[in-house]
């Protein structure tokens, strides 16, 4: 039976399971494991035994070793590197006047791979680059096209509430967010106001969706005669959170009034 362990390469990224065999690890150990883009190094956040079998769905990859010292030193080697690689890279992309914004670049421990991640408008042909690359590094170079929220989770920034982006932080996959989740919540509908820096809509807007959604429910909707202990009202205005109801008297003056005090 394998005996699986979580393990993340990244901040707030993806959980990845492998399988850890006869070797010991604990929650905060780093760990080599072979994934489809060389040797790299993780960190373990699931310790082996905690993840059922049936959990992780397919087969797994073995983990090579737990980390020594001097995987972590050649890491951190490597990640001086691939910022001198970013740079020539940068260049090369100047040169051919290609259509592309360059966000970072990876090595694989082993060093047998440099991926290189940007964003563009469109496709870009970059053939041509990845030639003067391989060229100028002598190993195999991948180049990566990511979305505007996987380029805000890369670059890293400060969301409208003053704190660190949630992608950067703490959510490790994006979930669908739509305009209907704004409305639900009564948001301005301003692009400008619910976009986050990635320039689409921002996550945080699917946190409170669903409880604004039962909390609707709740509520009379916006028009309906209602009766209160003053007399018959029109619903004119709701606040879920506080669970009130504005009304329009007959008399044309304003209340607002608990949920529990009207019926419709």
């Amino acid at each position: 039976m394998a005996n699986i362990t979580g393990i993340r390469f990244k901040r707030a990224g993806k959980i990845y399971y492998f399988d850890a065999g006869d070797i010991e690890l604990q929650r905060g150990d780093y760990a080599v494991v072979k994934t489809s883009r060389g040797m790299e190094l993780g960190h373990v956040v699931i310790p082996p035994g905690d993840v059922p079998v049936n959990d992780t769905g397919e087969s797994l990859s073995p983990v090579v070793r737990k980390a020594e010292a001097e995987d972590i030193a050649k890491e951190e080697e490597l990640n001086t590197k691939s910022e001198e690689a970013l740079i020539e890279c940068g260049k090369m992309i100047a040169d051919l006047k290609l259509p592309m914004k360059l966000l970072s670049a990876e090595y694989a421990l082993d060093s047998s791979r440099l991926t290189f991640f940007f964003s563009a408008e469109e496709r870009v042909d970059f053939r041509e680059l990845v030639r003067r690359l391989s060229g100028k590094f002598k190993i195999r170079v991948e180049l990566r096209q990511v979305g505007s929220r996987d380029e805000a989770k890369l670059l890293g920034s400060f969301g409208r509430c003053g704190r660190e982006l949630c992608c950067v932080s703490f959510l490790t996959e994006f979930s669908p967010v739509s305009i209907k989740m704004a409305k639900e919540q009564d948001l301005p509908l301003n692009p400008m106001k619910i976009s986050g820096a990635c320039g689409r809509l921002m996550c945080c807007l699917a946190y409170e969706g669903e409880q604004y959604k039962a909390m609707k429910e709740k509520m009379p909707k916006i028009g309906v005669r209602i009766s209160t202990k003053q007399g018959e009202a029109v619903v004119v205005g709701n606040n879920p959170l506080k669970e009130t109801v504005i009304v329009e008297m007959e008399n044309k003056s304003t209340m607002e009034l608990p949920l529990n005090e009207v019926s419709y």
